[in-house]
């Protein structure tokens, strides 16, 4: 009689390694679909049953021979879960869940979770507060869009992750010479009023289309500007009780229920507009947030939101036992230096510290909210002094 059951996790980038291990731990076969180009990175072998590497140009893999090769797979292996851990996967884990048929969301929710037109039209049509847009489709309906919403304007492709890829836009004649230059990639881009504000995150575990967990936290600096401008990358969970945290989690909850994440892990971004204070909804995803947040999440909770997601995932009941409540914050800038030495960021409250090629990066904690701020804003002083480098943003996913 079958007994164990197989989860297949696809990373086209290097990441999850806590999750990997933790469905190992729970006792689940765990198989893991990369790219080719991953084969010698950090993957935690011990724990895996088997590796398949897919042929990838710049992370990007051939959906038809992806989709033949686990059905190859599945041939001689029963596969109960497949899960993606990055946001590039999520399209992909939900192409073969359909084609395989196995439960998770599938390729109608996942647009909710991946494409930026398809959040916000979904949000706007169940009644959210939103930045208004308009999909770069129709000219007339874009030329209207500008005639109601006075510049600048944000134009973002539809299927990236953060800020990768986005351009402000200052003018309506600035928007047609970029629209040229994509050509036929335009369809693929929406457009978007800028909203002056502060934006912060909710970093949420969800079953049962419920939140189960949520932590708070707000950028010191949006991350358009820290992308497009040059800044080192800052963030600190907010104060527990407080007006914020409320609203937040309630909207949140409501965000989700509303683009239909029945489980998993989500980050969401909401702006909260300097010119009327109120919280938009911004985007959303169905994975573990990036740049080195589930680090500072662990430092305020207990909480690997990595092996958290794992735990819910293989397991027929979960609850998340945060083991602490405290307060966190985030450093992370590029270094100028190859190996940036981080031994003068000593402090008893420094909790991590990123050791990544030309990178820089700590997480501080402490039961005082007021004493990670003060860190927070003399390490930041000091990384711009110590480490820190700016290059052009990104037009694509690269790491």
């Amino acid at each position: 009689m079958r007994q164990m059951k197989t989860i297949l996790a696809i990373a086209s980038f290097e990441k999850g390694q806590a999750f990997l291990r933790q469905c190992k731990a729970e006792g689940w076969k765990t198989l893991l679909l990369t790219s080719q180009s991953l084969e010698n990175a950090d993957w935690p072998r011990e724990c895996l049953d088997d590796i398949y590497f897919m042929p990838d140009v710049d992370k990007e893999w051939d959906l038809n021979d992806m989709m033949h090769a686990v059905s190859y797979l599945a041939r001689t292996v029963k596969i109960d879960k497949i899960v993606p851990l990055d946001d590039f996967d999520v399209e992909k884990a939900a192409l073969l869940r359909e084609h395989l048929r196995i439960g998770g969301m599938g390729d109608t929710t996942a647009r909710y979770f991946r494409d930026k037109l398809a959040m916000r039209s979904k949000a706007r049509d169940g009644g959210l507060a939103i930045p208004r847009f308009v999909g770069v489709l129709n000219y007339d309906e874009i030329r209207a869009f500008m005639a109601d919403v006075p510049p600048p304007y944000v134009l973002k492709p539809r299927t990236q992750a953060g800020a990768i890829g986005i351009k402000k836009v200052e003018s309506e004649a600035d928007l047609w010479p970029l629209l040229d230059a994509l050509g036929d990639r335009q369809s693929y881009y929406l457009l978007e009023e800028f909203l002056p504000g502060t934006i912060w995150h909710v970093d949420s575990i969800v079953d049962g289309s419920k939140v189960l967990w949520a932590l708070v936290s707000r950028y010191a600096r949006p991350p358009l500007e820290v992308s497009h401008e040059g800044r080192v990358f800052c963030t600190q969970n907010v104060t527990y009780g407080s007006m914020e945290e409320k609203a937040l989690k309630k909207l949140n909850a409501t965000v989700l229920k509303t683009l239909g994440l029945v489980r998993g892990v989500s980050h969401t971004e909401y702006i909260q507009s300097a010119a009327d204070g109120q919280f938009y909804f911004l985007e959303t995803s169905a994975r573990v947030g990036g740049a080195h947040i589930a680090d500072m999440i662990e430092a305020a909770s207990g909480l690997n939101l990595w092996a958290e997601w794992a735990k819910l995932e293989v397991r027929e009941s979960y609850t998340p036992e945060p083991s602490h409540k405290r307060y966190a914050g985030l450093l992370v800038s590029l270094a100028r230096q190859e190996s940036p030495d981080l031994s003068g960021y000593n402090d008893p409250e420094v909790w991590w510290k990123l050791e990544k090629k030309n990178h820089a990066g700590v997480v501080v904690a402490s039961e005082k909210y007021e004493r990670v701020g003060e860190l927070l804003s003399t390490y930041t002083e000091r990384f711009y002094q110590d480490f820190f480098h700016s290059l052009p943003p990104k037009e694509k996913h690269t790491d």
